[in-house]
């Protein structure tokens, strides 16, 4: 079955591995929109559900209903409408035990927060559902799915009504990695060489929705303004539909993201108040959460004596679609802005700091071009804000008492170390040493797609990082 797939290798194997397991199983599937939630489960069920229903975005209680009953007479109900939640899950179930086919009894309810509409009863009747007769029957298998991350994980994994602790699995669907991204574009016979990869990466990430619309006859430059810079392009509106879909109230996590898309480097939670001009409130505190549970944006600490200091963590937008569109929405002046605009300075800086969040997302991959495979490491970011000011985006700290302090550097040919940025380099370190107080030694660490040129500076670099490094996949 996994040969129909790209990645997803250990979402297959857990579905397997509960498909067979031979008693009730619940299970709940997230992830952000366009990821190939509702594909992977199709696929891997090859369509063959005892009941399958799909929430209406947007839609009101009489709509849902409307569809939850739509998807009832397919499974064989000829009755009339259902008035309420707690009667349609009973017509599920009695439509479901009048059903002639033996083995696995397959619920698919998918777009589930879209049912949740207010004071609807929908969670209640879904627990009830599942605590009264599902959860009592070996044969049932309900999977539910959300795009709206937040929500699935208040009300459906981490509930404290009647659904509480009844997930007996949740699978989180994260995007494609750059190996898995490589091998998607090539089943679309997309022969393009890995740097032209990279840079499709850091406009679209792994999404693989966003990737099914490039065309293999134009170039990587044609291909983005035709899906995003041209009137009424395919992704022209994602980015507020992104966000629409994965929060019911956007707003608040839009302002946050836009803040944050704004300081390149960071920011705590004081500055992020300052800079939305709020008060420190619990409700931030949530937002933000929520934004790191979908990958939007990550959390990091810097280390005092090789302990975290939790308080002054910062926040850094991570998603590539989001970080691309703040850097570019405003510049729609023309729908062939890309190709006009290569090798421009606002690209070129674009570039330097989409790449780094590449090597931020991939630290699985560089681990293992550094042969650290066996060894526990920790990877960790580092800010220093007082004199002098510095910021290290990719640290590994290893068990052997060593860290590799990793300069990242995205360029088109080899890279050459100058006399000035070896001064700037060896004072970033003494810095780091300092504030940190760590009595680990430190090695410089390069990554760039082509790797150093060879001169008097590049010769204390004990280790490098390729491009071809970073679309390492050992499941391929």
């Amino acid at each position: 079955m996994e040969k129909n797939f790209i990645g997803r290798h250990e979402e297959i194997r857990l579905l397997q591995k509960l498909h067979n397991s031979g008693k009730p199983e619940f299970v709940a599937v997230y992830g952000r929109r366009r990821v190939g939630k509702t594909y992977l489960i199709q696929q891997f069920f090859e369509n063959d559900f005892a009941f399958s229903a799909t929430g209406i975005i947007d839609g009101k209680r009489e709509d849902q209903l409307f569809a939850f009953t739509s998807a009832l007479v397919v499974a064989g109900y000829q009755g009339r409408r259902p008035k309420n939640w707690l009667e349609a899950f009973e017509t599920l179930k009695t439509t479901l035990e009048n059903r002639k086919h033996t083995g696995r009894c397959v619920i698919y309810i998918d777009e589930l927060p879209c049912f949740d509409t207010p004071k609807s009863g929908f969670i209640k009747a879904l627990g009830h559902f599942w605590n009264t007769w599902a959860s009592l029957r070996k044969e049932v298998f309900l999977i539910v799915c959300g795009s709206a991350t937040s929500w699935m994980i208040d009300n459906i994994i981490d509930n404290h009504g009647g659904l509480h602790n009844r997930i007996t699995r949740s699978i989180y669907l994260r995007q494609f990695n750059l190996g898995e991204t490589e091998a998607y574009l090539k089943s679309k016979g997309i022969q393009w060489q890995r740097q032209m990869i990279v840079e499709t990466y850091m406009m679209l990430g792994g999404i693989p929705y966003y990737l099914s619309l490039l065309d293999k006859q134009e170039s990587l430059a044609q291909n983005i303004d035709r899906i995003y810079f041209r009137k009424n392009a395919e992704l022209s509106q994602e980015y507020d539909r992104l966000y629409a879909s994965l929060f019911k109230s956007p707003e608040p996590y839009l302002r946050i993201v836009e803040a944050l898309g704004k300081n390149k480097q960071g920011m705590t939670r004081s500055e992020l108040e300052e800079a939305m001009k709020i008060p420190s409130s619990g409700s931030l505190t949530k937002q933000l959460d929520n934004l790191v549970h979908c990958d939007l944006i990550r959390r990091y600490v810097s280390k005092v004596n090789g302990k975290p200091k939790v308080k002054d963590a910062y926040y850094q937008l991570v998603d590539f679609f989001s970080l691309f569109h703040l850097t570019f929405s405003k510049k729609l002046t023309t729908e062939d802005y890309w190709e006009q605009h290569l090798n421009t300075p606002v690209t070129n800086t674009w570039l330097g700091l989409a790449f780094e969040r590449i090597c931020v997302a991939h630290q699985y991959q560089i681990r293992h071009a550094l042969g650290l495979d066996r060894i526990a490491v920790e990877f960790y970011s580092w800010r220093n804000d007082t004199a002098p000011k510095a910021q290290i985006d990719l640290i590994i700290e290893r068990a052997d008492h060593l860290i590799n302090l990793c300069e990242i550097k995205y360029t088109y040919s080899e890279y050459t170390i100058t006399s000035d940025e070896d001064k700037k380099l060896k004072t970033r370190i003494a810095a780091f040493c300092n504030a940190t107080k760590t009595k680990c030694g430190i090695i410089p660490t390069w990554i760039t797609p082509h790797g150093l040129f060879k001169n008097e500076y590049s010769a204390a670099v004990q280790y490098q990082v390729l491009m071809d490094g970073l679309f390492y996949d050992s499941q391929r």
